[in-house]
């Protein structure tokens, strides 16, 4: 797969996951030019892995990313923090910083009650590492082979997070069910992180000029997940 990209972190992924291993998850690994640079006049590419997208109306689907995303979690933990993450300023990047404190952000006010009811709920999580902060969407599954982990969002930050990304996307926008928090044993606290996050990419998004925007549906969809988890 091709896409336009030559940042420093897709620099640094590329080169951390080239001899990446597992027997839990296969991931979309980085492929090289010729003389070894990972990109090529703007561009880069990835080698194609096998696998289709999963039926999200299936709880047993959420199960199954959330696994998925522990396994590449896991294979990932010797990895130290690059300073190239310290360099991204896109809107998912400043929406995680302000997520975990780190920035300020003005909420609009479709979004402000949500966000200070999930703010009461934060807890401390793990120990930060590597993660995948957008696995929705991204694991791929075959038959007969292990799941595939795709297009990696790299963040510094507890791998609980990232689960809970996964379930806050469930809840909001696949019509999950709040069991599901049980059945995969994510927290609310890391839940509440994930949907301050999506709530801050939305505010970011619009705030940079993105037109057309539903903002107070999206509202309306965290709200429901927020409730979900009994915030």
């Amino acid at each position: 797969m091709f896409k336009p990209e030559t940042s420093q972190t897709y620099e640094w992924l590329a080169q951390a996951l080239a001899e990446f291993a597992s027997g839990e998850v296969r991931i979309a690994k980085a492929a090289s030019t010729q003389d070894g640079s990972w990109s090529f006049e703007g561009w880069s590419a990835t080698h194609r892995v096998e696998g289709t997208e999963p039926d999200f109306s299936a709880t047993s689907t959420w199960v199954e990313i959330i696994k998925a995303g522990r396994a590449f979690h896991r294979a990932v933990v010797h990895l130290r923090r690059p300073d190239c993450l310290d360099a991204r300023h896109d809107w998912w990047a400043r929406a995680d910083r302000a997520a975990w404190g780190e920035r300020p952000i003005q909420f609009y006010d479709e979004f402000a009650g949500i966000a200070r009811r999930l703010q009461d709920v934060l807890e401390p999580l793990s120990a930060p590492q590597i993660v995948h902060g957008d696995l929705t969407g991204n694991v791929l599954f075959a038959p007969g082979m292990v799941p595939a982990v795709i297009d990696i969002s790299p963040y510094w930050r507890p791998p609980e997070y990232a689960d809970g990304i996964v379930v806050a996307d469930a809840l909001a926008w696949h019509g999950a069910r709040p069991s599901l928090l049980d059945r995969v044993d994510v927290s609310v606290a890391a839940v509440a992180r994930a949907l301050l996050f999506r709530m801050a990419t939305t505010t970011e998004c619009v705030a940079s000029g993105v037109e057309g925007v539903d903002v107070v549906g999206e509202a309306q969809r965290y709200a429901s997940a927020a409730a979900a988890i009994g915030v």
